[in-house]
């Protein structure tokens, strides 16, 4: 684990760490031909296009659903998962939502916390704060435990040590792990991890998972996993928790395969995973296994601020399966540890600026070539390049009338670009100014700077054509 939190890195950051992967040439190959395995198995998964497109409009039209009624729905979810013995909390913050798992936690005296994969869990930070109160968080996934055992972040979020070769985690096991001895063989190398995994499952008195999607109608929380660990954490330990942002809330247990069925098929071109959970309540009297005690975390930390804009609420349909970042031409290039933020990627950037504001990551919107990649290969069909534009725009300008300003609204604004943008709107409003200089720029066009900002790093300078086109079209006429 990081000695210290790695939420987001500042904006200024960016580029400096985008310009360090882009030179690492071992990075590229890495992420090329990992991208590559996975868009090829994803594309496996859809040979027919036309039930690719039926398929996604269903999730859309459920997902949409859901948010259109999410206020309902959290209610009512919250009043089934009681009837059925699970406690409801509800975080505003990240700092409330570590709060209340560490109360509960010190209540039952807990040394040691097993954790199933959960973006949320890193979202808030939690393992900085449960080290912070004197507990130990250990990611019990495979991936994450290789990344948390090296002080990183995960660079995916379906997984999250793809940047890592094999070798890499050879010698991280042999310098980490005590007794493990070097050895390149895979198998090997799991059952090492395997070994630790086991004795920390049994000695655990919490275990916490993350959330799929949660049932309203049912009081059920849906968990898709392909190692166990996640069925390990949520039935091992004594105690349970579950957290989950507010937006993973569906209304019908209905609802969930369309969904489940496009969630594994984009992320990792598996027809279904290994292990598929419905968690209903605690263990009951007269069952053998099952935790006496369930609690679920539902987290705010800025959707509420999507939420409120009719544009920027379809960025919670996200299911999280990752096909926009493995589709993504910038992604491949730089890995995930260059955006500096929880989640990368394409949904990265459009997610970031609600959970960490404009101010801290407005330049992870320009991050994208907007090729539309992303948003054709979304299976809850996400606009993703449109959401781009709009931040982008956010970031640049103050709220627009009958619009609730976002969170560091406008820091990327300069008096300069605005100044450069009004001599724009100058310029095409009057007719004669544009005339005059159409003929001032066609006359002194090998003034025209050869360099140009960052558009000339890849591309040949801008200048003006020999003529303007009113007196290209006069010529012609005279012809």
């Amino acid at each position: 684990m990081n000695a210290q939190p790695l939420n987001f890195v500042p904006a200024s950051e960016f580029r400096e760490r985008a310009a360090v992967a882009v030179a690492d040439e071992h990075l590229r190959r890495s992420f090329r031909g990992a991208m590559d395995f996975l868009i090829g198995k994803r594309a496996a998964q859809f040979p027919d296009l036309a039930a690719f497109e039926r398929q996604r409009a269903l999730a859309e039209h459920i997902r949409k659903y859901s948010l259109a009624r999410l206020p309902e729905l959290l209610e009512l979810l919250e009043r089934r998962l009681t009837e059925n013995g699970i406690r409801v909390h509800w975080a505003e913050t990240p700092a409330e939502a570590n709060r209340i798992i560490i109360d509960i936690a010190r209540r039952h005296a807990t040394k040691l916390m097993v954790k199933g994969k959960s973006m949320v869990s890193e979202e808030i930070e939690l393992n900085h704060a449960m080290a912070d109160a004197g507990m130990e968080a250990l990611e019990s996934d495979m991936g994450e435990y290789i990344v948390q055992l090296d002080g990183e972040k995960p660079s995916h979020i379906i997984m999250p040590a793809i940047h890592k070769t094999k070798e890499q985690i050879a010698r991280l096991f042999a310098d980490k792990v005590p007794g493990a001895s070097y050895t390149e063989s895979v198998d090997e190398l799991i059952g090492i991890g395997r070994a630790v995994l086991r004795e920390k499952f049994m000695a655990a008195e919490i275990g916490l998972s993350g959330v799929n999607f949660a049932v309203a109608e049912t009081g059920t929380l849906c968990l898709v996993e392909n190692e166990g660990n996640g069925r390990m954490c949520t039935t091992v330990p004594d105690v349970h928790i579950a957290i989950t942002g507010i937006e993973k809330v569906v209304e019908k247990l209905e609802h969930v395969p369309p969904l489940f069925a496009l969630l594994t098929r984009s992320a990792t071109g598996q027809a279904i995973t290994t292990y598929f959970n419905l968690i209903s309540g605690p263990r009951k009297p007269g069952e053998k296994d099952g935790p006496r005690e369930v609690h679920l975390v539902l987290v705010d930390n800025g959707r509420t601020q999507a939420y409120a804009d009719e544009q920027l609420r379809a960025t919670l349909q996200c299911i999280r399966c990752g096909a926009c970042m493995n589709h993504c031409p910038v992604y491949t290039r730089i890995g995930g540890h260059a955006y500096g933020a929880t989640y990368p990627g394409p949904i990265g950037e459009i997610i970031s600026p609600h959970l960490l504001g404009l101010a801290a990551t407005h330049v992870l919107p320009t991050a994208s070539s907007l090729c539309g990649a992303c948003g054709e290969v979304c299976p809850v069909r996400i606009p993703i390049p449109d959401l781009l534009v709009r931040l982008r725009g956010e970031a640049q300008h103050d709220a627009r009338v009958g619009q609730q300003p976002l969170l560091g609204q406008g820091a990327a604004r300069s008096l300069v670009m605005d100044a450069v943008w009004a001599g724009w709107a100058a310029l095409y409003t009057r007719p004669l100014l544009y005339r005059a200089f159409g003929w001032l720029a066609t006359r002194m066009r090998l003034l025209t700077p050869p360099r140009q900002s960052g558009w000339t790093q890849s591309r040949t300078p801008l200048r003006p054509a020999r003529r303007t086109l009113h007196e290209e079209m006069a010529a012609r006429k005279r012809r």
